[in-house]
């Protein structure tokens, strides 16, 4: 027994000793939003080249530990806790792997498990990555607009050919372009070029140079995404600078020197017909970390200038609208680059080449006169859009705002407009003159008219009124008369049965009574005497209830106090005496 408590003893003494070694020593415990980076103080030497160990070399392990609590023996591994690489919403991480196998000759982008730039990119979230063996550069992801597409250049793979849109491995412009929406791209790996798509408006303001009024429209559902749109359009925007800065270096001091204004982009410049008017305002390119806002400004030092057919020097104010649809997008780009190049490249040559062809078979007088500017306009505007539609180029309109022409032709050309227009503003004045007297001529008539008019409706109203009594007093004498006849009729007839009746009621009594008095004669012939016959009628006529009392009161007394008589002493009724 003593040996198995010795044992049990043992074996709890060891089972405590290694709790107490796990949990005091070598336990340790990694935050939310932590990494622990492990070095191994034993196992295999690394091979030269090779910076991060693998499971049972010696190093830096390549694998970092999560969040949690871990148990390694500091006797044998070291630990450093470092915060996870956290990428936020809206930006993209792009790794730099610093181990690896080594690229292909030509190569720049990586897979992972080769050394170098990797193609595929982190999405917002956390990674566990070792800050010693790769490097996260956080960036932008790619955010278009409303109103822009992205036209995407492929950095890496075989050159394409040219004038042929790049496929899969392949490097060069892509057919496919990127609709608004946020895109999380590898900027290393593709290039993404913001360009406005709808109307642009081309302004040449005469002498005084032109500008470009690009259509711009933005709507972000949170701040993060109007940020990144407006990070994305400042790049757009410094591309086109160093565009046009390179552009402005390659003209002649001489032409530079014809305009003030400078070749650069200003935001915020509204896409209307009345901002095109208007002569932009040199401004400094803004500063980067200052948002510029959505619309374009382009200034350019070429205007519309040629020679009338009679020989006068005109000069254009002009409005162009011109259109990139989505599906030509690509090819345009590819073709001629961002939208100042199209503009330099193809839209501003072919408004000047036309506007030159037509406007010089026109007269100065043309330009002046309304009819002739407007079929100029509209020839302008069919010869051009018909032009640039080659180059997948829509052109909507060519508006001809203003129209410069030399004083001396112009001065006698207004002097004898507005006397015709003064002359015909006079007979235009006497014709509403007299107009207006065969106006005023009617109106009286008129009225005249309504009077008349007036008089007849009241006239037919009192025949009508007059009318309408005269049948209501004949309807109502007709009445009368009817109840007349009517009353007639029944007094007749009630004075018929009157005498009916007394007729009938007289002839009644007569026989009644004749009857009555030969009945009478037959029982007065009956008793034969009058006074035996008088004498039955009075006994006949005699109340049959009528009683007769005599009363006997004593010799020679007729006691007539009948009330007071007592009856009963008498045993009935007495027997009528007679007293002789």
């Amino acid at each position: 027994m003593s040996i198995v408590k010795m044992g049990l003893g043992a074996v709890v003494s060891a089972a405590l000793t290694w709790f107490i070694w796990q949990w005091g020593f070598c336990r340790f415990y990694v935050e939310p939003g932590y990494m622990a980076i492990v070095t191994a103080k034993s196992g295999e030497t690394l091979p030269p080249g090779q910076i991060l160990a693998q499971p049972g070399q010696k190093g830096m392990q390549e694998q970092p530990l999560g969040e949690g609590r871990h148990f390694l023996n500091p006797w044998l591994y070291e630990h450093q806790i470092m915060p996870v690489v956290t990428i936020p919403p809206g930006k993209v991480g792009v790794v730099t792997s610093k181990v690896g196998a080594e690229l292909p000759p030509g190569e720049f982008l990586a897979e992972p498990g080769q050394k170098g730039i990797w193609r595929r990119t982190l999405g917002p979230g956390k990674h566990r990555f070792n800050p010693y063996g790769y490097q996260i550069d956080i960036t932008d992801a790619i955010s278009i607009p409303i109103g822009y597409v992205g036209v995407v250049t492929s950095l890496s793979g075989k050159q394409t050919t040219p004038d042929a849109f790049a496929g899969p491995g392949e490097k060069g412009v892509r057919q496919d372009i990127l609709q608004p929406g946020l895109y999380y791209a590898n900027p290393k790996a593709l290039q993404v070029d913001l360009l406005e798509i709808g109307v642009n408006q081309v302004s040449l303001l005469g002498k005084t140079g032109g500008e470009v009024v690009t259509k711009a429209q933005m709507a972000s559902q949170n701040v993060a995404m109007e940020g990144l749109q407006k990070r994305a359009l400042a790049e757009q925007q410094e591309k086109r600078l160093d565009y046009l800065a390179q552009q402005r270096a390659q003209e002649p001091a001489a032409e530079s020197a014809k305009s003030d204004s400078y070749s650069s982009y200003r935001r915020n410049a509204p896409a209307s017909k009345a901002a095109a008017s208007e002569v932009p305002v040199p401004q400094a390119p803004p500063k980067p970390q200052t948002p510029p806002d959505f619309s374009n400004l382009l200034s350019l030092n070429q205007f519309v200038e040629f020679p009338s057919r009679d020989g006068f020097e005109i000069s254009l104010d002009m409005t162009v609208e011109f259109e990139f649809l989505p599906e030509h997008i690509a090819w345009i780009y590819q073709s001629y680059g961002d939208l100042p190049a199209v503009v330099d490249k193809i839209i501003m040559p072919q408004i000047l080449s036309v506007s030159r062809l037509k406007g010089s078979a026109y007269r100065a007088k043309d330009f002046i006169v309304g009819e002739g500017r407007e079929k100029f306009q509209s020839d302008l505007t069919e010869t051009l859009a018909r032009t640039i539609e080659e180059k997948r180029i829509v052109v909507h309109d060519a508006l001809i705002r203003h129209v410069n022409v030399p004083m001396q032709i112009l001065d006698p050309i207004q002097q004898a407009s507005v006397a015709i227009e003064q002359d015909l503003t006079n007979k235009e004045k006497q014709n509403t003159a007299r107009k207006q007297a065969e106006l005023n001529t009617e109106l009286g008539l008129v009225e005249q008219r309504r009077q008349q008019v007036a008089q007849e409706t009241e006239k037919l109203k009192a025949e009508i009124l007059a009318d309408q009594q005269k049948q209501v007093a004949q309807l109502k004498a007709e009445a009368h008369r009817q109840a007349a006849e009517i009353e007639k009729q029944t007094a007749v007839v009630r004075a018929d049965k009157t005498r009916k009746l007394g007729q009938a009621q007289a002839t009644t009594v007569t026989l009644v009574e004749g009857e009555k008095a030969r009945g009478f004669e037959l029982k007065a012939a009956a008793f034969g005497d009058p006074a035996a016959f008088t004498l039955w009628e009075f006994a006949q006529n005699l109340n049959p209830e009528v009683q007769v009392n005599i009363l006997h009161a004593g010799p020679g007394t007729l006691w007539t106090d009948l009330e007071k008589a007592n009856l009963g002493e008498l045993g009935g009724a007495a027997v009528l005496k007679q007293d002789r």
